[in-house]
Order: structure tokens, then C-alpha cells, then sequence
């Protein structure tokens, strides 16, 4: 079986959901002929023709207000954002109405708001940025973050049947990094669900997206020394699996909160709070996070890599948390 890559299988489930049903289209910059900035849409306007995939003008505002329109007219809108930067321009349609159509008068807004996300390819502080939080603190909306290719087709698969709005984002250094066998039949990822990628005794490592691998990584480093990770992907931050999180504590009795968005307000601190509320009689050590520093993502490539999580990172915290 041909391995998937984690671009292709987004495009794959799209590109499914757009054969079952026929409300399902896709609006944004660039997404029809041009096939979309990184080939997300590649192909689907010769398939699907130009009233299904649209290309926009550049105003995300209007992205996704007209997504919002649809979608409350019965359709089933995916808003592709070129960067997830620029998701900031279209923060009022999202959570001051989109977010809010629910609780003000009971009306669904089935939109998918998707766009890369993320570091690690030089892309400067107006392209490298991982806006989540903004959104995990909008009651109404679903955030979800993709590690693996499998989880990246079946998390936009069941974004794209969700009834309220769901903020996809998904990471660009993982597009054709991230490779794997895939089932030929339907499948969903349940949104609000975690994955333990890796079972250990010693410490739990909460995390998502691409510092996944990064834990991993480190987990394979610290296994030589008797150290042993468990590595928990947290795959949705809203809703998040607060059950899974709890139990890999209360397991290891020590926890290292790793995520690559900046730290002030980050969901390390959220995650931090909850586990002193509800495990703090299982902690056998400080809650530790490891997250990016309060600034811009930086150009230049030695500053993004200082700037960005890293095994030694983790290895360096993991080995002073286990000898606490």
C-alpha cells in the first residue's frame, strides 16, 4: 500500500466529502486554478467545477462571511486560509457571530475554517504563527490539530460533517514530512478525543501537532538512559479529553506540558491549572512546561531555531523532572 503524505490526505478528505455531498465547497485565495498555495485543492476545480471550488479575493473577512452566509442557507463551506496568520482578519465573523449563531438562536454554523499553521520553514512572523488560542477561548467553536496523516484525514472529515464551526489548522512543516499507510474505507476521527502515541511509566508529555515527533524523539533519546515517556497527542484543543489527560497523570505522577505557540496564555498554563485542580495528590513533581518564548516568530534560521521547542529541550527538563 502507497504511503500518504499529511497534505495529501487533507486534500483526500475533502475531496471525499465533496463526492458524498453535494453542499460541501470550498472558498478561499487561490484554491481553484492555482490549486491552492500549498495543493491542498489541486485538481478539485477540473472535478468539482467553479461553483464549488471558488477562488476569492483577498479578504478573509469576506471568506469567511460568505462562508457563514452559506452555511446557514444549508451548505457546507470550507474557508481555506493561505496562512493561519491571517485568520486575525476574520476574527469577527468568526467569534462574534459564527461562534455565537448556537447560543444566540439555536442556528448551526457548519463551517470549516482551515489553513497551515506553524514553524520551522522560515516563513517570518507573519507566517509562522500558531493562532489556536485565540479560538480555544471562544466558547462555540471546535480547534483541532492534527499530528499524523491518518488524524489529519479523519479530523477534516469530521470537521467537515460537524454541525457547529470548527477551526482546522493544520502544520506546514508536517505537509510532506509526515507519511503513512491509510484505510481504503471511511473512517472519522472523533473530534474531542486524545491518542497516547506512545505508553510510558515515568513522565506524561501532553502535547499536539508537530512538537509530537519532537517528543518522540525525545522519548527514544531518554529510553537509553531508563527514562520512560509517555507521549499524549492531544489532537483536539476544544474539546479537549480531559479523561485521557488525567489518567496518563495520575500513571506517571509527573507531567511536562510541551507545545510550540508562545507561553504566556498558551494551553500548557490552561492544562497546568486543570491537573492541580484534579490530579494534584498524584504529582510526584512541579508541572513543567516547554513552549515557545514570548516574542514574533523570528526570519532568520538560527533565531527560529532558538526560538522553537526542541528534543534537547525536552530531554534536559525530562531528565531534571525524573530525578526530582
Amino acid at each position: 500500500m502507497a504511503l500518504t503524505t499529511y497534505v495529501e490526505a487533507i486534500r483526500q478528505g475533502i475531496w471525499e466529502e465533496m463526492e458524498k455531498d453535494e453542499r460541501v465547497f470550498v472558498l478561499g485565495e487561490d484554491v481553484g486554478i492555482y490549486g491552492g498555495a500549498f495543493k491542498v485543492t489541486a485538481g478539485m476545480l477540473e472535478k468539482f467545477g467553479e461553483w464549488r471550488i471558488i477562488d476569492t479575493p483577498i479578504s478573509e473577512s469576506a471568506i469567511v462571511g460568505a462562508a457563514i452566509g452559506a452555511a446557514l442557507m444549508g451548505m457546507r463551506p470550507i474557508a481555506e486560509m493561505q496562512f493561519a496568520d491571517f485568520i486575525s482578519c476574520a476574527f469577527d465573523q468568526i467569534t462574534n457571530f459564527a461562534a455565537k449563531c448556537r447560543y444566540r438562536w439555536g442556528a448551526g454554523v457548519p463551517i470549516v475554517v482551515r489553513g497551515p499553521s506553524g514553524g520551522g520553514v522560515h516563513g517570518g512572523p507573519f507566517h509562522s504563527q500558531n493562532p489556536e488560542m485565540y479560538f480555544v477561548h471562544t466558547p462555540g467553536l471546535k480547534v483541532v490539530c492534527p499530528s499524523t496523516a491518518y488524524d489529519a484525514k479523519g479530523l477534516i472529515k469530521a470537521a467537515i460533517r460537524d454541525p457547529d464551526p470548527v477551526i482546522y489548522f493544520e502544520h506546514k512543516f508536517l505537509y510532506r514530512r509526515v507519511k503513512e499507510e491509510l484505510p481504503t474505507d471511511d473512517f472519522v476521527v472523533p473530534i474531542g478525543k486524545a491518542s497516547i502515541r506512545r505508553p510510558g511509566t515515568d513522565i506524561s508529555v501532553l502535547t499536539y501537532g508537530a512538537m509530537v515527533y519532537n517528543a518522540l524523539d525525545a522519548a527514544k533519546e531518554l529510553e537509553r538512559e531508563g527514562i520512560d515517556l509517555e507521549v499524549v497527542d492531544l489532537r483536539s484543543l476544544l474539546p479537549f479529553d480531559k479523561e485521557t489527560i488525567l489518567e496518563s497523570v495520575k500513571k506517571t505522577n509527573k507531567v511536562i506540558l510541551l507545545h510550540e505557540d508562545t507561553r504566556i496564555g498558551g494551553f500548557a498554563g490552561e492544562l497546568a491549572a486543570i491537573i492541580s485542580d484534579e490530579a494534584f495528590e498524584y504529582l510526584d513533581g512541579p508541572i513543567r512546561r516547554i513552549t515557545a518564548p514570548d516574542t514574533p516568530v523570528p526570519y532568520s534560521p538560527p533565531l527560529e531555531e532558538f526560538f522553537l521547542p526542541k528534543v534537547s529541550d525536552i530531554v534536559y527538563v525530562a531528565r531534571e523532572l525524573y530525578a526530582y
